[in-house]
């Protein structure tokens, strides 16, 4: 086995931790401080919020030396498999609640992602900083992008109704993947400093970016989890990520892919199959049960 796997599983296990710990903390927060800095404030106050963002900070650890020996294409679907370490460890603690579907669910959300990087067999890429021009690209969709999923999380329905707390986390949440789609492809540029030392790191731009695209990404995903049940957030988190993260490995660092027309066809099936899964498993009762109330 490769090196990065075991550390994106390690990565994806802490991130895992913080989503749940974060959510449990950001549900009893007032409803006036949805999308503003001031949650960030109530929430700093709360030790489960800070015992995630530590957990957080460790999987961002694991992440950073999973992709400075691996590829964005390999490493990211890893690590944004966290809903199925919730899900084992919701399994272990209280199988009795546990549905038939839920496993099924979990089954075959582990045999897509198994089958989706077989299939691609992410491999190459290149460890030097790619072009200002192209992160500029990269950065500038990822922003309208964001903007756009904020921005619908707000539109109201027919007949002038609110939208429901689960389409506004939902939104919020895919505004936040994409966000750390992005960062993750940061992280890996940073790493090709990590050779020559601190002062080539302090000295380059992505350890500044990373810092204040991490807090739009922090800032975000505590707003999407106040918002609404986990099981709205977490599909964006678990699909958009990796996607985002990808597609900047292929078009910067010049990842390939296999795609021939025969593997585009399994690599869609087996994108659908884990789509669904993941919804399956992120509407399981057990699930949102371990993150605390709806808002």
């Amino acid at each position: 086995m490769s090196i990065e796997i075991p550390l994106a599983l390690a990565a994806s296990f802490f991130t895992a931790s913080a989503s749940v710990l974060m959510r449990a903390a950001a549900a009893p927060a007032p409803g006036e401080l949805r999308f503003s800095w001031r949650l960030i404030a109530f929430l700093i106050r709360r030790r489960l919020w800070l015992c995630g963002v530590l957990s957080m900070i460790a999987g961002f650890v694991f992440q950073v030396s999973a992709l400075h020996f691996g590829e964005l294409a390999v490493v990211q679907p890893v690590i944004a498999s966290e809903l199925l370490v919730v899900f084992a460890y919701l399994a272990l603690r209280d199988p009795a609640h546990v549905r038939g579907i839920d496993w099924a669910a979990a089954a075959g959300a582990a045999a897509s992602l198994g089958g989706l990087l077989y299939v691609a067999d992410p491999s190459g890429g290149s460890s030097t900083n790619g072009a200002a021009t192209q992160w500029l690209e990269a950065a500038g969709a990822v922003a309208l992008a964001g903007a756009v999923a904020v921005a619908l999380s707000s539109v109201r329905g027919r007949r002038g109704r609110a939208p429901t707390p689960a389409r506004k986390a939902a939104f919020l949440g895919i505004s936040a993947a994409l966000t750390w789609g992005f960062v993750a492809a940061v992280v890996k540029e940073l790493s090709a400093d990590f050779p020559a030392g601190p002062g080539a790191v302090f000295g380059s731009w992505p350890l500044y970016v990373l810092v204040v695209s991490g807090a739009v990404g922090v800032f975000l995903v505590s707003n999407a989890l106040q918002a609404g049940p986990l099981a709205a957030v977490q599909p964006g988190l678990t699909i958009v990520d990796p996607l985002v993260a990808s597609l900047i490995g292929i078009t910067i660092f010049g990842e390939h892919v296999r795609s021939g027309a025969g593997d585009l066809c399994v690599e869609t099936l087996l994108l659908m199959v884990l789509v669904g899964s993941v919804v399956l498993l992120s509407r399981s009762p057990a699930v949102d049960s371990a993150v605390g109330p709806n808002r």
